[in-house]
């Protein structure tokens, strides 16, 4: 029983360490192509962070598991307002200044409601996948159309400071992009096939082991990201991780998933994690658009808050266990 789990850890760590070169190596690239720096920051920085999950629901849903799929994604979500951004905000408070996450944080909040909308049949379908793939590319082109329009969004000036500092060649570029790819493939397929005997030796769902070791281990990307922005006072990017890596989730994980094996989803993921999503979402669109003429600020207090949520989804978690 110990060696599935000595599985699990050497899995997340090799996921961590590819995830964080799979996310470097694209950005680099990206520079040289010419790409700017604010689309840098919504796209690859933003979605590059969400590798893992992509990777490990995609082969929870090849593999007939969907509750490691959807406990993947959704915990994920939680887990990346509530532990990422309470711990990180609890280091160091977290000013949202860019106009362009402002406009994210309703289009997230937007997205969670229509995830709980297709989820009351009780039933994922390929036609509900292909709408959630359909938001995302809508999202992908909503961002080209608004990195036009956008001057000097405080997003793109703290990528482009951080691009200044960690400049490297293309050939090196592609070399750590296309090695940090490989390892999240082989880290991804090692981390679901342990979560999945685990859960059987156990005897629990596959959705809690989902939204619990898989979800906070795919979320270690994040967790990592947002700590060292903030330390540098990169804050926008720091809150740009856990938005676009939720609006990645939502749309571009739990759709390609569904695309691959459509798969039901149980009263339980209705009732308690998507709708612990939602509040969370809510929060996260208070707390950061700012209102009132409060700015967008996530403070220690707040921070400390969703922590104390994200313990007590964890207790809620464990007590239907029994």
């Amino acid at each position: 029983m110990i060696f599935p789990f000595l599985l699990i850890a050497i899995g997340l760590i090799l996921l961590v360490w590819s995830a964080d070169w799979f996310v470097e190596g694209s950005a680099a690239i990206a520079g040289h192509m010419g790409i700017s720096p604010l689309l840098i920051g919504m796209l690859i920085v933003g979605f590059g962070t969400s590798a893992p999950e992509l990777l490990v629901s995609s082969f929870s849903a090849f593999q007939g598991n969907p509750g490691i799929a959807l406990g993947n994604a959704y915990g994920s979500n939680i887990c990346n307002i509530a532990l990422i951004l309470g711990i990180t905000a609890m280091i160091k408070p977290i000013d949202v200044k860019s106009q362009l996450l402002k406009k994210e944080l309703p289009l997230l909040t937007l997205f969670t409601l229509i995830a709980i909308f297709q989820a009351f049949d009780g039933f994922l379908s390929r036609f509900d996948a292909v709408c959630l793939l359909i938001g995302f590319v809508s999202l992908i082109l909503w961002g080209l159309y608004q990195e036009k329009k956008a001057n000097k969004d405080f997003l793109g000036i703290e990528v482009a400071e951080r691009m200044e500092k960690k400049t490297q060649p293309m050939k090196p570029a592609l070399i750590k992009a296309g090695t940090g790819f490989f390892v999240l493939i082989a880290s991804s397929r090692l981390l679901v096939s342990n979560a999945v005997q685990i859960a059987s030796s156990m005897g629990v769902s596959d959705l809690t082991i989902g939204l619990t070791i898989v979800a906070v281990g795919t979320s270690l990307p994040e967790l990592a990201a947002s700590i060292m922005a903030t330390r540098r006072n990169e804050h926008d990017i720091a809150i740009g991780n856990v938005v676009g890596s939720n609006l990645f989730n939502t749309l571009a994980v739990v759709g390609i998933a569904g695309m691959i094996h459509p798969m039901p989803i149980d009263s339980l993921t209705l009732n308690r994690d998507l709708m612990v999503v939602l509040s969370l979402t809510l929060l996260l669109f208070l707390f950061g658009y700012g209102f009132f003429k409060r700015p967008g600020r996530i403070n220690r207090y707040e921070g400390t808050a969703l922590l104390l949520c994200y313990v007590s989804y964890m207790v809620w978690v464990a007590s239907d266990l029994h």
